[in-house]
């Protein structure tokens, strides 16, 4: 049970006609009628209707010294109950308790008025009848007077003074008791006191009624049972409610005999028949000398209090309470105060707010002595007698809390650090399906996202590990209560914060996996057309970092599967599908070095579905460089795990999209020449190209050809050496690929090394290619000459480049080649563009090379490199 405080608020007042409500009303005296102060004698008299007094009495008055008895004054020969036998069905329509409560309660169908979201007390009742039960023998006192129907000779006097009578009798103990009733049995016996209840009451027995009401109020006070005592209120006030219910439709009934009642009445709407009806039942009552039987039947008459106006008998009932010294008898007064309040008044929050408090001042009653001996007595332990009391504290709560979106959530707000910090998940979770309860009515928790949102962070705080968070019934329902697109992402993104920074193992928890997916997802759905790129890349980071979380272990089927399930749900974000093929590809590496030595048909064929995940996913990105950069890397897993076919599917849709490319892109809000990371992925492609085999049914080096014939149809930037870059970057390619053996392999692949076994025609191919590519660079360097500017410096920076790559990678024994070396020397020095620093540790190199054996023809080229300056 969680408890929450309220914060005082207050109504808007009409004081004038409060004042004028509460005032009594004033009566001219008519000849003959007693003065108040004097002794009275009652004789029969007839009554009037009408809007004044109901009826005047005749009486002869005595010089006695002793003043008269108030409430005597009030019977004055028309006792209420007698006016109601007076009042045939015919005369006033005797209305349903639905109808009735009906009509006068539409008067208050607005803010204050109780509403389907209140969980009235009868879905309690049975609920507490099967809990609290006892094997315990029971007693209960019943009448022992013979009752008979007043005659109808008799007069007013004499009504009322058997009535007086009897009333008397019931006070001096007139009654006997049952012993050794079972349960069933005293049920039984107050079913049967119910029905008696009703039949007095319909055979004009309205004293006998008020008795058996007396009579039952009292069996409250009786705790000698006390396990069976939630059950015995139950039964009890069952009766109580059938009684109140009779009086409140009789009471209508006067109201609505002489004019309509409107819907929204008070009581200055009320005639002052109902009215002085009503006080002659309240002053009836307050004779009982009794505490807890005056109690209860003035709380019934609560409902009744609207037509006299109810702002004074709350609190006065309430303070009543206080002198009930059983603490356990006194909660449950309490809540039956509350139960009536809330029927009638559920506006007057006081009360409800006192009765609570009153019940936090009464709970140390619970250690007093004669508790202590009671449950001693009764052999109760403390933890059962404490449950005793659960059914009435959680109604006064439900009453307290009702309708406070703001008083409740500002005290949940603080409540629930407590609970994190102190208690576990279980009342985590209660405290959230609290919240949940009071919140979801009429949308309340649109007006609460702030404090919502500091609930969160507060479990947040307290619960790191995510497999408890999302093992709490209510935590996800709870987040559906965040229904702003805002500040549910923002939600959301404190989730995925808390679990990537603390969550320090990989994961593949069925609860969390679906729950974050779930989490992941709201922000995914997020992100639409006008979404700014920061925000669509912090969502990617929180996404992508709760994939890198998950893992399967060598379930690697399972994980693709999630892959598949991830792809489908964040396709709108492209970093995180960019993330997803990664993963993927790392996937089928993880499968070929687990499975190392063992490359079954089952491997090869997820390795084969990780492959056609990543080529049906590449297209659907937009950034054309993580096509291209994602297709090579797929090619390069492909490759290695001897995917031959996959392998060549990705290089040749790698090498189709790079007419594509623009010659501009965007970069972090800029626009940038691509010409930079054009010449990068290139570069990376001609070194993957080593080992890549040819296809059988293609034509020699079919690969390189394909990206150097697209390389010279690209629409280059005007005055761009990109594409002769490319050419010279080719060179080392075609020299490596020309060896016998070749620098780096994959194992149990065979590169072209292995298909050719350097077969002439192969390395003829090779050569000639190369004299294509140098000659397209020659032919540029020439142009680059014509240009007496920016032409001369470009062509010294490139023919410096040439120079370095046949350096590197050509056999300069060659007369022509190495006349073509120096040439390029020459050229780059040429203009004085040269770097000085580059140069001459380009020439101590060349020195240092020729002192290597087979390398003596390099010194013969180094005294025919001069360094030359613009100086």
């Amino acid at each position: 049970i969680v408890l929450f405080p309220l914060v005082r608020h207050s109504r808007v007042r009409a004081y004038e006609s409060e004042l004028r409500a509460a005032r009594l009303e004033a009566v001219p005296l008519e000849p003959g009628d007693p003065h108040p102060l004097k002794s009275i004698t009652v004789t029969d008299s007839k009554s009037r209707r009408g809007g004044g007094r109901r009826g005047s009495t005749s009486s002869s008055s005595s010089s006695g010294s002793v003043a008269p008895d108030p409430l005597s004054s009030m019977l004055d020969g028309t006792d209420p109950l007698s006016m109601f036998a007076a009042a045939s069905a015919s005369e006033a329509p005797t209305l349903s308790h639905s109808t009735a409560v009906g009509s006068g309660r539409k008067r208050r169908e607005k803010e204050e008025e109780v509403g389907p979201d209140f969980e009235p007390w009868s879905a309690k009742r049975g609920e507490i009848l099967a809990r609290f039960t006892t094997t315990e023998k029971l007693s209960i006192v019943s009448e022992k007077i013979h009752w008979l129907a007043p005659s109808p000779n008799s007069t007013v006097s004499e009504k009322v003074r058997n009535r007086l009578e009897e009333l008397d009798d019931m006070e001096e103990g007139s009654q006997r008791e049952l012993l050794n009733l079972s349960q069933q049995d005293y049920v039984n016996r107050i079913e049967e006191l119910n029905q008696n209840l009703k039949e007095a009451w319909s055979s004009d027995q309205k004293v006998k009624a008020l008795k058996i009401v007396i009579q039952c109020s009292k069996l409250l006070s009786d705790t000698s049972v006390i396990q069976f005592y939630p059950s015995k209120f139950v039964l009890i006030t069952d009766i109580l409610d059938t009684f109140g219910r009779l009086v409140y439709e009789r009471i209508w009934s006067m109201c609505s005999d002489s004019r309509a009642m409107p819907e929204s009445f008070t009581a200055d709407d009320v005639n002052d028949t109902a009215k002085e009806t009503c006080l002659n039942w309240f002053f009836k009552i307050a004779s009982i000398r009794e505490l807890i039987p005056r109690l209860y039947p003035w709380q019934l008459g609560c409902t009744c209090h609207i037509f006299i106006g109810i702002q004074e008998t709350l609190p006065r009932l309430t303070a009543m309470i206080r002198g009930i010294g059983d603490p356990l008898v006194a909660v449950y007064a309490r809540a039956y105060l509350c139960r009536v309040g809330m029927e009638v008044a559920p506006h007057l929050k006081e009360s409800l707010k006192k009765n609570f408090f009153d019940l936090l001042a009464s709970f140390r009653q619970i250690h007093s002595d004669s508790v202590q001996n009671q449950l001693v007595l009764q052999r109760v332990e403390i933890p059962v007698y404490l449950t005793l009391y659960s059914p009435a504290i959680n109604w006064i709560l439900q009453c307290v809390s009702y309708r406070a979106p703001e008083d409740y959530i500002n005290c949940a707000e603080i409540w629930v650090e407590f609970t994190c910090r102190h208690f576990t998940k279980r009342e985590v979770n209660t405290v959230l399906a609290d919240i949940i309860k009071h919140m979801t009515p009429d949308r309340a928790f649109e007006d609460a996202y702030p404090q919502l949102q500091s609930v969160i962070r507060k479990i947040l705080n307290y619960f790191h590990d995510f497999s408890v968070l999302f093992s709490m019934e209510r935590f996800l329902p709870f987040l559906d209560m965040f229904q702003k697109d805002s500040v549910r992402v923002d939600v959301c993104r404190s989730i995925m914060e808390v679990f990537i920074k603390h969550q320090q193992e990989p994961t593949r928890d069925p609860v969390i996996l679906n729950a974050l997916l779930h989490v992941c997802k709201t922000m995914h759905d997020s992100v639409n057309a006008l979404t700014l790129e920061d925000e669509k890349r912090s969502l990617s980071l929180l996404i992508n970092g709760f994939i890198r979380m998950v893992s399967f272990g060598r379930d690697f089927e399972q994980q693709l599967s999630f892959c598949v399930e991830a792809r489908a749900t964040f396709c709108n974000l492209e970093p995180v599908l960019v993330q997803l093929i990664h993963t993927v590809n790392q996937l089928a590496m993880e499968t070929r070095r687990v499975m190392r030595g063992n490359h079954s048909r089952k491997t090869a064929a997820f390795v084969r579905a990780c492959a056609a995940y990543s080529f049906i996913t590449i297209p659907s990105l937009t950034s054309i460089f993580s096509r291209l950069n994602l297709y090579l890397l797929s090619g390069q897993v492909a490759l290695a795990n001897q995917c031959l076919s996959q392998a060549d599917a990705f290089f040749k849709a790698a090498v189709s999209l790079l007419p594509e490319v623009p010659r501009s892109i965007t970069v972090e809000g800029k626009l940038r020449s691509s010409e930079a990371f054009l010449l990068d992925f290139i570069s990376n492609f001609l070194s993957t190209l080593l080992v890549v085999p040819d296809h059988p049914e293609q034509g020699v080096l079919y690969l390189v050809r394909g990206l150097l014939n697209m390389v010279q149809d690209y629409t280059w930037e005007e005055n761009s050496d990109a594409k002769v870059r490319v050419y010279i970057s080719a060179l080392p390619l075609l020299a490596a690929m020309s060896q016998d053996t070749y620098l780096y392999a994959i194992p149990k692949v065979d590169s072209n090394e292995t298909l050719y076994g350097g077969d002439p025609k192969f390395l003829a191919e090779v050569n000639k290619l190369c004299e294509t590519l140098i000659g397209q660079v020659l032919d540029h360097l020439k142009a680059l000459g014509r240009d007496e500017g920016a032409g001369v410096r470009k062509q010294g920076t490139l023919a410096f480049s040439l120079f370095g790559c046949l350096l590197a990678h050509g056999d300069l024994r060659n007369n022509k080649l190495s006349q073509l070396a120096v040439n390029l020397w020459n050229l780059s020095h040429k203009h004085g563009y040269c770097d000085t620093r580059n140069s001459v540790r380009t020439l101590e190199y060349i020195k240092h090379q020729s002192q290597q054996p087979d390398m003596a023809h390099l010194s013969e080229m180094a005294l025919r490199l001069s360094l030359q300056s613009r100086a």
